[in-house]
């Protein structure tokens, strides 16, 4: 079964993108994501109005920015635009407010950054690459073939929550709290993950309550090389409030876990949908790392980021004011014809495939972009060892979120060589 997007609604969601007043657009709206139809809504912002002005959404005005160099431009200008206070379109709750590394300017961004980064330096990944291999070689070789099942639960969600646990040293019994933390974290009642947002509350203070025995537990041994122990050790980190703890722990589990399953479960979509690059990497494996890249821009697993202002300033013409919203949407750039010929297509062999704009440009570079990239690779080398096909045997059931661009559930066969 050949699966393809739903033509009919993406024609229709065309006729209206180029039927409407540009500045009725609102390419926040989350069911324009859930069905897959944001795609020519941001073509056209793309052709006639790259950096657009929303005066009304369900969170307030904000500008769109949608060409890949202007999306550059803005990430890398961190005097200009700042992360501080929210990286996302919606603002945080004052009441609920979780303090992250991601969501703060220099110098303390840099700081509480640095004490986390050696769990994903070079040296740590050689390590972990013969970890990660095992793991899905288990999780591949128990899946059934020729049986319908629910690639997302039973592969893209295992391997990266396995890896999440080794990552904190959390306790593995328990690892499928991680992944029930990073949806509740990007979650919301209208997405169907919480039903309130007490219930959501309640259980990203449940999250704080178990890290925090974590903490205590690590604070009083040798330092260590979990995310835990070094963020319990780090001069920057080691007084942190309990609400910048559970911050910088949301961000750790989100980058961990639902960045790296939604290209996993990406990567097989995409191919369903080119059958010729299916084939062509069936004839050659040495494209699997070319491949991984073309994978992260094609899916573009977090569709958008945020920067506030902090003075007037001036972008493609437009006006902006000091205290405005500035959305970069990642989901934009990596589909620009002025960067990537052909954008809509997944080209296995694609020349520039890893200048996609998936793990954003300066000083808030994805830090864990490397294990991300090499648990794609090992993904890939063993299903081929393995498996002649991934077969795509139903449409996929995507999250209703116009910031985590992923899956719910994507049914396959698995199918032997």
């Amino acid at each position: 079964m050949n699966i393809q997007d739903d033509t009919a609604l993406l024609a229709a969601a065309r006729e209206r993108a180029y039927g409407m007043p540009l500045e009725d657009f609102d390419v926040s709206d989350e069911d324009q994501f859930l069905n897959n139809v944001h795609w020519p809504y941001f073509e056209r912002l793309r052709a006639e109005d790259p950096v657009h002005f929303c005066k009304d959404s369900t969170f307030g005005p904000y500008w769109s920015v949608t060409k890949f160099e202007d999306i550059k431009f803005v990430d890398t200008n961190h005097e200009i635009y700042s992360s501080e206070g929210s990286i996302v379109i919606d603002e945080q709750e004052e009441d609920f407010e979780m303090p992250m590394f991601i969501a703060m300017d220099k110098p303390k961004h840099d700081e509480q950054r640095k004490a986390v980064t050696p769990a994903v330096a070079p040296s740590n990944l050689a390590k972990m690459e013969g970890t990660i291999r095992q793991r899905v070689c288990d999780i591949l070789d128990a899946l059934p073939t020729d049986e319908t099942f629910n690639w997302v639960d039973l592969v893209s969600i295992e391997l990266t929550t396995q890896m999440l646990a080794t990552l904190f040293d959390f306790p593995f019994e328990d690892r499928s709290k991680l992944t029930r933390w990073s949806d509740v974290a990007t979650g919301s009642p209208e997405s169907g993950v919480v039903e309130t947002e007490e219930q959501r509350r309640e259980e990203l203070s449940e999250c704080l309550a178990y890290f925090t025995e974590l903490w205590n537990q690590r604070v009083n041994q040798e330092p260590g090389t979990d995310l835990i122990s070094m963020m319990a050790h780090s001069e920057s980190t080691k007084n942190m409030e309990p609400m910048e703890y559970l911050g910088n722990l949301v961000l750790l589990i989100v980058g961990g876990n639902d960045t790296t399953r939604n290209s996993i479960s990406g990567g097989v979509l995409a191919l369903n949908q080119h059958p010729d690059q299916y084939q062509k990497l069936r004839d050659h494996r040495e494209l699997i790392p070319n491949m991984v890249a073309e994978i992260i821009r094609w899916q573009t697993p977090l569709a958008h980021m945020r920067r506030t202002t902090l003075s007037d300033t001036e972008l493609g013409g437009k006006q902006i004011k000091k205290g405005d919203k500035v959305v970069m949407w990642y989901v934009s750039g990596n589909r620009d014809s002025a960067m990537f010929e052909q954008p809509d297509d997944f080209i296995i062999d694609r020349h520039n495939a890893r200048q996609h704009v998936s793990f954003g440009y300066g000083i808030h570079r994805c830090m864990g972009n490397r294990l991300g990239e090499m648990q794609l690779r090992v993904m890939w080398e063993e299903i081929l060892k393995r498996f002649h096909s991934v077969e795509v045997v139903g449409q996929p059931l995507r999250v209703r979120s116009n910031f985590v661009k992923g899956y719910r559930e994507l049914p396959v066969q698995v199918h032997a060589w």
